[in-house]
């Protein structure tokens, strides 16, 4: 009876430990979902779907009319989310527009649709079409930031203004963290487990907010779950032509930002943004990472409203 005990017991516990851990994950999910609806509501935000010929668009919308447009596009593997607290400031003034680009979010994956920033810029072109916005301020982070750029050059006529966040599309002369592990073979936005995800993260902001314990673990299981996925998007877009030789076709009103501790994307890429874009200008986060309007919402909002009252 004690040797059968010793059997059942470890199997007993690891039966209760995965259903522990399968409602933990349950409820971090439902807590970020209903967290981050319930803030969009606050700030005024509606969430709608926009079809736009091949699929359809997730985004909230804070509709003002008569006012101009802001366009705020998320970075790889991130979605509209990253975007509300920073997003808030605005919705007096401004229209404001967070979309899920293709593959992320509340928006269509398919393995057979092409995530590069050219397809992106189709897509993007197509929402704002369809939601009628004829010209708007693009504010992009990281690969939201390469889209911006290159939506800025294929369709000058429908772009107010770019600012780019810690944006992709040009390369870095001091090499980032990321891509020493990517020249390694490692891809850390590929999470394998639980401890692969927390490198992950501690990579992506040097002063993150706050998130519950379930909140990380829904978001690391997500991770492992969308790995396939996130893999198909990042070949796809880290093989987008950069956009560093058509610079000089952005003639907008432009500010560079970027913080001086991102890992992801390294700060010494600045002076080649502003080379190829002489009208633009630079703000330096101190102590942030690669998601300002993350890290330092209300201060990010500063800065951009800033930029934005200058244009008048």
């Amino acid at each position: 009876m004690k040797k059968s005990l010793y059997l059942v017991l470890p199997l007993l516990a690891a039966l209760l430990f995965g259903m522990y851990q399968g409602a933990y994950l349950q409820v971090g999910q439902w807590l970020y979902k209903n967290a981050m609806h319930m803030e969009a509501n606050l700030y005024g935000f509606n969430t709608g779907r926009a079809d736009i010929g091949d699929m359809q668009l997730a985004y909230y919308f804070h509709a003002n009319p008569g006012k101009p447009t802001l366009v705020m596009l998320h970075g790889y593997s991130a979605d509209k989310d990253v975007w509300l607290r920073f997003a808030r400031h605005f919705t007096s003034q401004y229209q404001v527009l967070i979309p899920d680009l293709a593959g992320h979010g509340d928006s269509p994956f398919d393995p057979s649709w092409n995530y590069g920033m050219p397809a992106q810029a189709l897509r993007l072109n197509a929402l704002l079409e369809k939601l009628k916005i004829e010209k708007a301020h693009l504010i992009g982070n990281s690969m939201g930031g390469f889209l911006a750029a290159t939506y800025a050059i294929k369709y000058p006529e429908h772009t107010a203004s770019i600012v780019l966040v810690d944006a992709a599309g040009v390369s870095s002369p001091t090499p980032s963290d990321l891509y020493k592990m990517l020249e390694k073979g490692r891809n850390p936005f590929l999470v394998h487990n639980r401890k692969e995800f927390d490198e992950f993260f501690a990579m992506t902001m040097h002063q993150p907010p706050f998130m519950p314990g379930a909140i990380q673990a829904a978001v690391a299981h997500k991770y492992q779950e969308r790995r396939a996925e996130l893999e198909k998007i990042f070949n796809d877009f880290s093989q987008s032509d950069y956009v560093e030789n058509d610079l000089n076709k952005i003639q907008v009103p432009a500010m560079i930002w970027w913080g001086d501790h991102d890992r992801l994307l390294d700060v010494s890429a600045v002076p080649l943004w502003l080379a190829g874009i002489p009208q633009a200008k630079a703000y330096i986060f101190k102590d942030i990472g690669h998601m300002p309007m993350m890290e330092a919402p209300n201060k990010a909002a500063k800065v951009y409203q800033a930029f934005l009252s200058g244009l008048n």
